[in-house]
C-alpha cells in the first residue's frame, strides 16, 4: 500500500512538473504563436500602399460568372471600401446595353469587412495583454482568454462567411443604389456582399405587378440571393423580380485571412485540450 501511495505522489509530482511547465513556458509560446499569425491577418486587411502608412491601395477586379454573361464589369477595392465599380449589363429581352459606374466622389464601405477587421484587433489586443511577463496562476486562467480569443476569431470569419439576409425593400432602401452615374434605372436592384473569398455583385431586375394582376402577392423575407419571382412592396407599387444575375471575384487576401483563423483557432483548441488534461489541479494548487 505504502510503494502504491508513494507511486502515486511521484505521478502526481510529475504531473504538477509538467503543469508549471505548460502555464509558463507553452502556454507563452502559443501565445506568440498566435500573435505572429494574427498580425499578418491584420495586415491583409490594411493593405498599405507604401511603407506602413498611407493609404490603402487600390485593386482591381473583373467580375465574372460561369453562368452568364449577361453582366461584366471592374470593381475596385480600397481596404474595406469599394471606391469604384464599372459594370455593363446585357437586358435580357431586347440585349440593349446598359452601363453604369460609382460616382466619382462616393466610396461604398463593405461592412463585413470593416467588421471582421475589427474583431481581430480585438483578439490581437486580449493577446497583447498577457505579455511573457504575465504569470497565469490557473488553467482556468487560460481557458477564459482563450475562449475570449476564439470568440472573436470566430465572430470575424463568421462576418466573411455569413453575408446579410437582406428583403428586397432593404436592398431598395439601400445607399448603393444612390451611388452609381447616371442613376439606376428604376427596374433595377443592386447588392454587393462578401461571401467566403469573394466580393459578390447582384443585379436584380424588377416589373411592376398590374392591380388587377391574378398573382398571389405575397412578399418575400429576407435573403442573401433571391430567386425570380420573389415579390415585394415598394412605395406605392407591387413589384416582382424577374431576372437575377449575380457576378464575383475571388479576393486572395481573404482567402489568406480565413486560413489564418482557421489556424489560430485549431491553436487555441489544443492549448485549450493541453490545459484540460490536468483540470484535476485547479482548484487547490496554483503556481
Amino acid at each position: 500500500m505504502a510503494t502504491a501511495m508513494a507511486a502515486t505522489a511521484a505521478e502526481r509530482a510529475v504531473l504538477e512538473e509538467e503543469f508549471r511547465w505548460l502555464l509558463h513556458d507553452e502556454v507563452h509560446a502559443v501565445l506568440r504563436q498566435l500573435q505572429d499569425i494574427l498580425k499578418e491577418a491584420s495586415l491583409r486587411f490594411t493593405l498599405p500602399g507604401s511603407g506602413t502608412e498611407g493609404p490603402a491601395k487600390q485593386e482591381n477586379f473583373i467580375l465574372g460568372s460561369c453562368g452568364t454573361d449577361q453582366v461584366k464589369g471592374v470593381l475596385t477595392l480600397q481596404g474595406d471600401a469599394l471606391s469604384q465599380a464599372d459594370v455593363n449589363l446585357k437586358m435580357p429581352r431586347n440585349n440593349q446595353l446598359l452601363h453604369f459606374a460609382f460616382r466619382e466622389d462616393k466610396q461604398w464601405k463593405l461592412q463585413q469587412i470593416q467588421d471582421a477587421r475589427n474583431h481581430v484587433s480585438q483578439a490581437m489586443y486580449l493577446l497583447t495583454n498577457r505579455d511573457n511577463s504575465y504569470q497565469f496562476k490557473t488553467g482556468a486562467e487560460v481557458l477564459k482568454l482563450m475562449d475570449a480569443v476564439m470568440l472573436q476569431l470566430t465572430r470575424a470569419r463568421n462576418r466573411l462567411t455569413t453575408p446579410a439576409t437582406l428583403t428586397l425593400p432593404e436592398i431598395a432602401a439601400s445607399g448603393l443604389t444612390r451611388m452609381f452615374a447616371p442613376a439606376l434605372p428604376s427596374d433595377l436592384l443592386v447588392n454587393v456582399y462578401i461571401n467566403l473569398n469573394k466580393l459578390c455583385l447582384t443585379v436584380y431586375q424588377l416589373h411592376a405587378l398590374q392591380p388587377n394582376s391574378t398573382k398571389n402577392f405575397r412578399p418575400a423575407g429576407g435573403a442573401v440571393l433571391h430567386s425570380p419571382g420573389a415579390m415585394f412592396e415598394w412605395g406605392s407599387q407591387r413589384l416582382e423580380v424577374s431576372h437575377v444575375h449575380k457576378v464575383e471575384c475571388v479576393i486572395p487576401w481573404l482567402n489568406d485571412a480565413l486560413v489564418y483563423f482557421t489556424v489560430s483557432l485549431q491553436l487555441c483548441q489544443q492549448l485549450k485540450d493541453k490545459i484540460s488534461v490536468f483540470s484535476s489541479y485547479w482548484s487547490y494548487r496554483p503556481f
